[in-house]
């Protein structure tokens, strides 16, 4: 039996189920890459696995990039679908009226310390939220043309038939998804400088000290929060480090409830309040030692599907 295996009977159904799990961690992350969404991906890779079942492909010289392609497919028609429903963004609230995505993405979350080899290849060697919130922005076609290309080095010839573009056409909205993503500074990689910047946040949140907030803040920082339907009056994205500081001392009383977290594998925390139910997640872009960006889930529906048992300790 070679790669792909073959389809009789229950020893040949369990090799090709054998494979197939072979290949789940890196179709997951394929999928969480292009959705930004955990649960969809779930439902991609489960999507993938009854048209693999159903499919003789005993002939499948290359059964990871045939996977790869029918997950990517199955990704860019809910892409498509978003796209159609055109859903409202993140309301703006500030002096330039900057809107955010029309969702924010889900986090990875894992206390520090703590080794997840399957979230390391869901991350693609990205750090922190704000690639995922950029992609957010991507239309349906650059977001997999870009992902699959420079993220899982698939190349152009295979994408394109994949999006319905020529070769050419495929570069060039991989390239230009690129510059929309180089086009946001580098976070710094260092998660030591990250953590003392999150720290100083919550400190000085802690204590009202509007001067310090200023000082840990880049002068562009943008705060996007997103608190779904439950909480709306959350929904709000807030720019400029004197208009964000002023909210971080509003959220001050919370402070002392904020656990740390590896968020996407930066520095970032989650909100438990006292009682035990979950408050916020929150995710920091640090560069040069300076936060440029907080994004907040506060939806009690997205923070409910969470485990957060690993926090409340």
């Amino acid at each position: 039996m070679n790669e792909t295996g073959g389809t009789g009977g229950t020893d040949g159904r369990a090799a090709r189920t054998a494979l197939f799990e072979e290949h789940r961690p890196h179709l997951r992350a394929v999928a969480y890459r292009m959705l930004g969404s955990v649960s969809e991906a779930d439902d991609a890779l489960q999507d993938a696995w009854l048209r693999y079942d159903r499919t003789d492909t005993a002939t499948v010289a290359n059964l990871g990039g045939w996977l790869t392609t029918v997950v990517s497919r199955v990704c860019l028609n809910l892409l498509r679908d978003r796209a159609a429903r055109r859903e409202e963004p993140l309301q703006p609230v500030g002096p330039d009226g900057a809107s955010g995505p029309e969702r924010l993405p889900d986090p990875l979350l894992r206390r520090e310390g703590v080794v997840d080899p399957e979230q390391e290849v869901m991350l693609a060697d990205s750090v922190g939220l704000a690639l995922m919130v950029v992609m957010e922005s991507l239309s349906p076609a650059e977001r997999v043309a870009f992902v699959l290309h420079d993220l899982f080095a698939v190349p152009f010839e295979e994408i394109a038939p994949l999006i319905g573009k020529t070769s050419a056409a495929t570069r060039q909205l991989a390239g230009r998804a690129r510059r929309k993503v180089q086009a946001q500074p580098a976070p710094d990689r260092d998660l030591g400088r990250q953590r003392l910047a999150v720290d100083a946040f919550f400190a000085a949140s802690r204590t009202g000290d509007l001067e310090a907030l200023v000082a840990v803040l880049d002068p562009d920082v943008v705060l996007r929060s997103d608190g779904g339907a439950g909480l709306a009056r959350h929904t709000v994205v807030l720019t400029g480090a004197a208009t964000v500081a002023g909210q971080a001392v509003l959220w001050g009383r919370l402070s002392p409830f904020a656990r740390p977290a590896l968020v996407n594998g930066a520095a970032g925390a989650v909100v438990i309040g006292a009682n035990g139910r979950a408050l916020s997640i929150m995710a920091f872009t640090v560069v040069a030692g300076a936060i440029t960006a907080i994004d907040v889930i506060a939806d009690p529906e997205r923070l409910a599907a969470f485990d957060l048992s690993a926090f409340r300790d």
